[in-house]
């Protein structure tokens, strides 16, 4: 039977999904509310499915780099990114980061398990609706500023517009002080923001994700 790991930081959610799971005949889903707690699952139970929230650590991305790492870690596995982000510049940043699969949050719950079903099957999953506004958003001109950054900056460009410091970030993404300011200084340079407030309010408006 397959087995899925769910990782999202809203309880709810991972109440139900699991019910979804286990009414759909999944027994065994495991749980994660955090993307450290749910690598330590993957490892330990290398589920043939994962079902990750991007925006976990309040608004961060921080699935973002636990889809690089478990993707990392085996190339083979299965992952869906479950999330309310519909910018067609994050679903594709975390296509480019191993996911097989992206599945909005306000869709039926029959669309996630067809795309469980499908990227069991070799296959990747979009809905028609994503796949063309990604399609159309890599068409087009002038590319979203988002388009040029990486998995990196973009997790620490989320926890700028979350008002996170760079020590706290620091501490979140488990590497040093310095790397968070080179980090910045990098985004401030690619976004075209003079300061750290300045960058912090282009974050915000270009991360805004729907309610």
């Amino acid at each position: 039977m397959t087995s899925v790991l769910v990782v999202d930081d809203h309880p709810v959610v991972l109440q139900g999904c699991r019910r979804l799971l286990e009414d759909a005949g999944f027994t065994s889903v495991f749980e994660a509310g955090d993307s450290t707690a749910g690598y330590e699952l993957f490892c330990r139970h290398q589920p043939d499915v994962v079902i990750v929230d991007l925006a976990m650590r309040e608004n961060g991305l921080a699935g973002l780099s636990l889809v690089e790492r478990i993707n990392s870690r085996d190339p083979r596995a299965h992952i869906i990114v479950l999330s309310m982000h519909r910018d067609p510049t994050i679903v594709a940043h975390a296509l480019k980061a191993g996911a097989n699969g992206y599945v909005l949050k306000d869709t039926a719950t029959e669309e996630l398990l067809h795309a469980i079903r499908t990227i069991q099957q070799g296959s990747s999953y979009l809905s028609r609706d994503l796949a063309l506004q990604v399609a159309l958003a890599g068409a087009s001109s002038p590319r979203s500023p988002l388009a040029e950054l990486t998995p990196r900056e973009l997790e620490t460009l989320s926890l700028l517009a979350a008002g996170k410091s760079y020590s706290s970030i620091a501490e979140e993404l488990k590497v040093s002080y310095k790397t968070v300011v080179n980090t910045a200084s990098q985004l401030k340079r690619k976004l075209d923001a003079g300061s750290l407030p300045a960058l912090a309010q282009k974050a915000a408006q270009l991360l805004a994700a729907p309610q």
